[in-house]
């Protein structure tokens, strides 16, 4: 198995892995589609207008995932790793106001947001829970082209075709790429770890050199570090009120300031570890709920998590430093794509704990390892992780990456921090296996009920409204 560890860090635009990075892809595919010559189409038909629709968990949470506003930006020829959050609003305004879209390479299309663009919330689509259609047609609005495209967590995006060929085959990130420690759960990581002599981080490194040189690995993961610290010390800057209409305050810079204050005094303060992990992963979230640029870890709902705990490694190991960085990244990405593998990063097929649930257990892991962990130890303190966020539901309040998403993180980086510090202290011996953990959040998200899973149809999502 083959998953890289650029698969599972993207920088992006918040608030959503899913529900905008997805969206947004898959509407830039289909655009790239209607501009090539790989579909049948009659003499002489060019294409004038086009249209999509939003199924399932899209259509439901959509408005407040920003998932509308992600496809008029794809098909305004917008990437989620190249658009300018600043800018996005202004495009889709103008848009809305034009009707017409006029992405760079092609002629000029009717589009119209209001009547173009549907959440259709009656009609699934039966490949995943994020499924969307796109639709060309002529001036004489005759269907020329349709396309569907599932988001499955994480910004991944798969056409349908694709999609039955995972089911029969894996990952679609696996095809034509041979690595030297192909493992696809953590028996065989752990067998080939014994092996080799080798630690998670060096053969997941090992494999990433197949794919590219070293001094590009290194480079890539040093930038996906730079655009985490980056998120963090934008959210730590930022104030006021958080867009969508729950009028729900940012809270992380307050609360940093008060932080430095005590630190400043030296006052005694025996939970101070987990203040300032629960600062960054909040000041992350809150900047994914804005719309800002994050990094998928593995999702945008889970933003906060990993980076919270990587930042909290260079707040107080001494001993941290650039390398270690890099091992943290590559240990995380190794535990991260056993999970995505066997189980699922979507909200919306596994609810929460297939989200802030894998970046615990993925943080967990990278801090296990970079503290001088055994590979035993890391899968040990990955499952610890993961174990306790096993049925956690996805309900957030309006459909907003809001509440309970944001003060999620803080709390799935204390928990990772904790599954780090109780395995190192053993000798990686355990009960629960991680793949074992893994197995049962999959089969945990199949028996949830839809409601819990990214649809904002039940727990707090329709709660809060009561209470």
């Amino acid at each position: 198995m083959f998953l890289s560890v650029f698969d599972l860090f993207k920088i992006g635009i918040g608030p959503s892995s899913s529900h905008t990075m997805g969206p947004m892809t898959a509407a830039r595919r289909f655009l790239d589609e209607v501009a090539g010559d790989d579909w049948p189409r009659p003499a002489g038909a060019k294409v004038d207008r086009v249209a999509a629709s939003l199924h399932g968990s899209l259509a439901y949470t959509g408005i407040g995932h920003g998932s509308d506003r992600a496809v008029v930006l794809g098909l305004a020829g917008q990437m989620p790793q190249t658009v300018d959050p600043d800018q996005a609003d202004s495009i889709v305004d103008r848009i809305a106001a034009d009707k017409r879209i006029s992405p760079p390479g092609h002629p000029s299309y009717r589009f119209d947001p209001a009547t173009d663009l549907v959440l259709d919330r009656k009609t699934p689509l039966s490949g995943h829970a994020n499924g969307m259609a796109f639709s060309a047609y002529d001036a004489d609005d005759r269907l020329l082209l349709k396309r569907i495209y599932y988001s499955i967590g994480g910004g991944f995006v798969v056409s349908e075709e694709e999609l039955q060929r995972m089911k029969v085959k894996g990952s679609v990130t696996t095809e034509g790429k041979k690595v030297p420690y192909p493992f696809k759960n953590a028996v065989e990581m752990l067998s080939m770890a014994a092996k080799s002599g080798l630690s998670i981080a060096d053969m997941k490194r090992v494999n990433e050199e197949t794919q590219m040189p070293r001094e590009e690995l290194d480079a890539g993961l040093d930038g996906i570090w730079s655009a985490m610290k980056s998120c963090i010390e934008r959210g730590l800057s930022q104030d006021g009120i958080m867009p969508g209409g729950l009028k729900v305050r940012r809270r992380a810079r307050r609360l940093h300031d008060k932080l430095q204050e005590q630190w400043q005094q030296n006052r005694p303060n025996p939970l101070l570890a987990n203040d300032w992990l629960s600062i960054y992963a909040m000041a992350v979230n809150e900047e994914n709920a804005a719309g800002g640029r994050v990094v998928t870890a593995p999702t945008n709902g889970a933003a906060g998590t990993l980076p919270a705990v990587l930042r909290y490694w260079l707040h107080f190991h001494p001993e941290a430093d650039q390398p270690s960085i890099r091992d943290f990244l590559l240990t995380a990405a190794a535990i991260g794509g056993i999970i995505k593998t066997n189980a699922s990063i979507s909200g919306a097929e596994v609810g929460c704990q297939g989200e802030v649930g894998s970046a615990s257990a993925m943080a967990a892991a990278g801090l296990c390892a970079v503290m001088g962990g055994t590979p035993e130890q890391v899968e040990n303190a990955a499952e610890i992780a993961l174990e306790h966020h096993l049925g956690m539901t996805c309900d957030p309040v309006g459909g907003l990456v809001q509440v309970p998403c944001i003060e999620r993180n803080a709390l799935g980086a204390v928990k990772a921090v904790t599954a780090a510090s109780l395995a190192i202290k053993g000798d990686g011996v355990h009960f629960v296996p991680l793949d074992a953990a893994i197995e049962t959040m999959r089969q945990t998200g199949l028996d949830m009920n839809e409601k819990y899973k990214e649809t904002s149809l039940g727990g707090l999502a329709v709660n809060i409204v009561e209470c």
